[in-house]
């Protein structure tokens, strides 16, 4: 019974988050209240507020849901991985990989394919994280040292993004916006190019929650069981590194929503992942919705990155996560 009640209301918190993201679209230089959406949804509107909606307002929505919940997930992933509250792909230094990757792509050939962008991000992911995994496993690094390995690594990935912008002024001016995490421009043509890898991923991550749940007991209880624990990390690593990377490649660096939104849905739904990774999904969805509205109705016309917000949200709970840490030894 407590199961099912658990997923009930799961249900219903991702309906009303649906909800609210769709009345969130009427926020910006062109306010718009939620009869000007409910006209536009059932056909009535054919005017301005059409065009805005359909080609500026609702691909962001779209993409705010999608990113949301492939960073809630990745964090949550990695938290179970790892069995670590501060790791998240941001922390550990996976987001600063695929950003260097990318950054690199922007500035010094900006006339490559589309499709160049995504996979190199993915590359500057799969690069941070074969680094931690053998930081991690290979010499036995303790849980509570690899989120300041992974702050190393990103110093390091950051170090060489500043190096571009200073050795590239002129060039850079294209990259400032996708550096900060930002949905301004998200169009219908992203979103093509980024939902099929989520279409593929995400399921697999929910399939994997029982290893994930396993995984939580310790190394010899799961090996007692029968998990294989390097090729099961391997997997589960490779699913947070995708979902990272192909957020990354669209929509730029959006910080700490993968450490946050874990523990929202743990404090709500409790630790089992196969309701912890759909509630991380949707409180990633809460959390980058609520950071692009606030962007884009803060000061109208002119527009914040969402990323920021996430980052002034973010950067003192991880103060927090620490502190309290430091005090319950």
């Amino acid at each position: 019974m407590v199961r099912r009640l658990q997923g009930i209301w799961i249900a219903l918190f991702l309906m009303m988050t649906l909800i609210a993201a769709l009345l969130m679209t009427g926020i910006g230089a062109v306010m718009m209240t939620p009869a000007d959406i409910f006209s536009f949804l059932t056909g009535a509107d054919q005017g301005s507020n059409e065009f805005i909606l359909q080609n500026y307002r609702f691909p962001r929505m779209v993409m705010a849901i999608l990113i949301g919940a492939s960073l809630g997930v990745s964090g949550a992933i990695l938290q179970g991985v790892i069995r670590n509250p501060l790791a998240s792909p941001d922390v550990i230094g996976i987001t600063k990989g695929a950003g260097l990757a990318a950054a690199i792509v922007i500035i010094l050939f900006p006339k490559s394919p589309v499709i160049v962008l995504p996979l190199a991000a993915f590359g500057g992911a799969i690069v941070v994280a074969l680094l931690l995994y053998l930081f991690a496993y290979k010499k036995g690094v303790k849980p509570s040292t690899l989120a300041l390995s992974g702050i190393a690594i990103g110093a390091i990935c950051q170090a060489g993004i500043q190096y571009l912008m200073v050795k590239f002024p002129v060039e850079v001016n294209a990259a400032l916006v996708w550096l900060t995490g930002s949905l301004w421009g998200s169009n219908w043509d992203d979103i093509v190019l980024i939902l099929p890898v989520l279409l593929i991923f995400l399921p697999i991550s929910f399939f994997l929650t029982v290893k994930l749940d396993v995984l939580s007991l310790g190394d010899d209880v799961a090996e007692g069981l029968g998990i294989h624990l390097q090729l099961t990390r391997v997997v589960l690593l490779l699913v947070s590194v995708v979902l990272t990377a192909a957020s990354v490649a669209v929509v730029g660096s959006m910080g700490f929503v993968g450490l946050i939104a874990p523990h929202m849905a743990r404090q709500v739904f409790g630790p089992q992942h196969k309701y912890l990774l759909p509630a991380s999904a949707i409180f990633g969805i809460v959390i980058i919705t609520a950071a692009d509205a606030l962007g884009r109705g803060i000061a109208p016309p002119v527009e914040v990155p969402a990323g920021i917000f996430t980052a002034i949200i973010g950067a003192p709970y991880f103060l927090y996560l620490l502190r309290k840490m430091q005090t319950s030894r």
